[in-house]
């Protein structure tokens, strides 16, 4: 008898997309898994009318996944880092992160505005990007613009929209290279925290052990980095904040963005120490951007 696992996803193309590339991993290593899809459409993914700090914050797109675990109906989900909240509650921990794909933002632009687009409307609904773009694009207007990858495509050709920003992880996972126009360096636009890891949430105190073949160590420390200096700030989905750490071998190198309400502002600094101090650095790297906003 093969063993029956029930993995619950978001039903958006880009999640089911994820999560499969995850399970050929698992399948690879375990033959005597079998793998249910069970997918889902979150309260996040309804609602597109408003900006997500709106309607409740990141965790629409997990709460009924969330609820689908604890009530036994799947047994493992797979997340987007950046889409979790900060908070995870200990009776559905993460138990582990995905190799990263591709960490950076890349700016797609619509058909005839190639020329334009810098003195056009770029459509965003992330505050981290568009405080990050009106430096790069001053003369730019920006307008909120949701929904999956698909429909922000359709978006941009039919809504007046001149370009828009999507998470370069998501274009490769789904063959979408062909569409981006340019790709942003983390100098140009520090990325969402986890942007580009996949996460793996389960029921506490169950056997996991089959995931190990799919986790990341490097990943892991990247992630507690990240999400530390977001946590650190209290940043939600509507706050411009942005992390993005390099693991090399035991050391980590993280650069984080605290945007200052007051000053209409943001400043941006890096720090480095030993992949056991990840959480430490990323609350420290926190201190030290607050800091510099005091009069």
């Amino acid at each position: 008898m093969r063993k029956v696992i029930r993995v619950g996803s978001r039903e958006s193309k880009l999640a089911v997309a994820q999560t499969m590339l995850v399970l050929k991993e698992i399948e690879k290593n375990h033959p005597e898994i079998v793998f249910e899809l069970v997918t889902m459409k979150t309260t996040g993914d309804k609602i597109l009318d408003r900006n997500l700090d709106q309607i409740g914050g990141k965790g629409l797109f997990v709460k009924e996944l969330d609820q689908a675990l604890l009530d036994g109906r799947v047994d493992i989900t797979i997340h987007s880092l950046k889409d979790l909240p900060m908070e995870i509650s200990e009776e559905i921990p993460l138990l582990g992160f995905s190799k990263r794909e591709d960490p950076r933002d890349a700016i797609l632009v619509r058909k005839g505005a190639e020329e334009s687009f810098q003195t056009g409307c770029i459509g965003t609904s992330s505050r981290r990007r568009m405080e990050q773009l009106k430096k790069l694009y001053p003369k730019a207007s920006y307008r909120g613009i949701r929904g999956n990858v698909q429909t922000r495509m359709q978006k941009l050709e039919k809504e007046g929209y001149d370009a828009t920003i999507l998470a370069v992880a998501g274009l490769k996972r789904l063959s979408m290279e062909k569409h981006i126009t340019k790709i942003f360096s983390t100098d140009e636009m520090l990325p969402a925290a986890g942007q580009g890891i996949l996460a793996f949430q389960g029921r506490k105190d169950e056997d996991y052990s089959y995931l190990t073949c799919a986790c990341s160590a490097e990943s892991e420390y990247a992630a507690i980095a990240e999400r530390s200096f977001v946590s650190a700030l209290d940043g939600g989905c509507s706050s411009p904040i942005a992390a993005f750490a390099k693991v090399n071998e035991d050391k980590v190198t993280l650069k984080g963005l605290y945007y200052h309400e007051p000053a209409k502002d943001f400043s941006v600094g890096t720090i480095t120490g030993t992949v056991s101090e990840a959480k430490g650095l990323g609350e420290k790297l926190a201190r030290e951007l607050q800091k510099k906003w005091v009069r």
